[in-house]
């Protein structure tokens, strides 16, 4: 990356970052008492980190596939925020964002895909609902996983980085299984609460990253 791009637009990531890190070191803290509303900064706090991701992606990812990616993660954004006063409407902004996901990795699909790859892939289809039920002993959030596995598997299968695309989305899978495995009758003690966000968090930031510097790579003259 050209030394003027970092200096322009490294800013975006780094701010998102910093915010998440801020969220995460403040969240459930009785920081929040002291403004009128509380928790409500706690809830734009939450949806900064991925939102500015979304920024950095409209800024730098050139076509379609560039603001698509973009669109996912602000949609993300917004569940992450809603989920704070809705579970249900959280979910829904997560399923859209899975649905375009979805959408711009069939469109980026690998021209060759091996045995183990689509193997793995179909693993991660079938096992994220398959465990989604089983922690949260929930039909509506299972029903759910379905995107979220879909999401995964094609990200897998994808010709983005698989080190950095593939496992981010495996990290997103993840994280929700940690959040799942609360409102059943699993007890994973503290668990949830320190992992959930670092592995959200930073599957996010790897699609988003490794997304966005492959299709870069393909605009930028040599």
């Amino acid at each position: 990356m050209p030394k003027r791009a970092l200096i322009e637009h490294r800013p975006w990531l780094l701010a998102s970052v910093a915010f998440s890190i801020l969220y995460y070191l403040i969240a459930d803290r009785p920081l929040g008492e002291v403004f009128v509303l509380p928790g409500l900064y706690e809830i734009v706090l939450k949806g900064s980190g991925v939102m500015l991701l979304a920024l950095y992606a409209f800024r730098r990812a050139p076509g379609l596939d560039g603001a698509l990616i973009g669109v996912a993660l602000a949609l993300s954004a917004c569940a992450d925020m809603a989920l704070e006063i809705e579970l249900l409407v959280g979910g829904a902004f997560f399923a859209m964002s899975h649905a375009v996901a979805i959408y711009v990795y069939l469109r980026n699909r690998r021209e060759r895909v091996t045995i183990s790859q689509s193997l793995f892939a179909i693993a991660i289809f079938i096992v994220t609902p398959a465990m989604t039920w089983l922690l949260s002993e929930r039909v509506e959030v299972a029903v759910y996983s379905l995107f979220l596995g879909g999401m995964a598997a094609m990200a897998w299968t994808s010709r983005f980085p698989r080190y950095r695309v593939g496992i981010g989305a495996v990290m997103f899978v993840v994280s929700d299984w940690l959040i799942f495995s609360e409102m059943g009758s699993f007890n994973l003690g503290e668990l949830p609460r320190l992992l959930v966000w670092p592995l959200y968090y930073s599957g996010q930031l790897m699609i988003a990253t490794g997304v966005v510097q492959t299709l870069r790579g393909e605009r930028t003259p040599r």
